[in-house]
């Protein structure tokens, strides 16, 4: 496919209601973990699973948009190219954050906070900010009018 431009809004929604339902069965699979009875080798598992669960979350966020033109994203360090490279280190850097050479990522300025050599391990706190950021600078950047 060729890269794009823009997207429609029926898109947007489609994606945004696909992450929601996803966060929705994940909060509600871990509500045990208030649980008085539930033991520390569960707790351990679900803190684990967690990190895993969020990082390919993005994956999924970031394939709805995945044509998205680098012209139109800009090369400042927004949430768009911060989960392009989450994406990229996840799936080809064994999940440490790596820079590149085109986009302008600002540690202090980006939505999760991670440094370039740091693991990947989402919680569900940094990926409801990640993706309501990506959402926002998404459909500012690449709404059809």
């Amino acid at each position: 496919m060729l890269g794009r431009k823009d997207y429609t809004q029926e898109e947007f929604d489609h994606a945004r209601s696909a992450v929601e339902m996803q966060l929705a069965a994940y909060k509600k699979f871990v509500g045990v973990r208030t649980s008085e009875t539930i033991d520390k080798t569960a707790q351990s598992a679900l803190g684990d699973f967690e990190g895993l669960f969020f990082n390919n979350m993005t994956l999924v966020l970031d394939r709805h948009f995945v044509h998205r033109l680098r012209t139109m994203a800009g090369k400042d360090g927004n949430p768009l190219h911060e989960v392009e490279m989450i994406c990229d280190s996840v799936m080809n850097n064994a999940g440490i954050l790596r820079g590149n050479n085109v986009v302008k990522y600002i540690p202090d300025q980006s939505v999760v906070k991670l440094n370039i050599g740091d693991r990947i391990r989402l919680t569900a706190e940094e990926f409801e900010r990640l993706s309501a950021a990506f959402f926002a600078e998404s459909e500012h950047r690449f709404l059809q009018s």
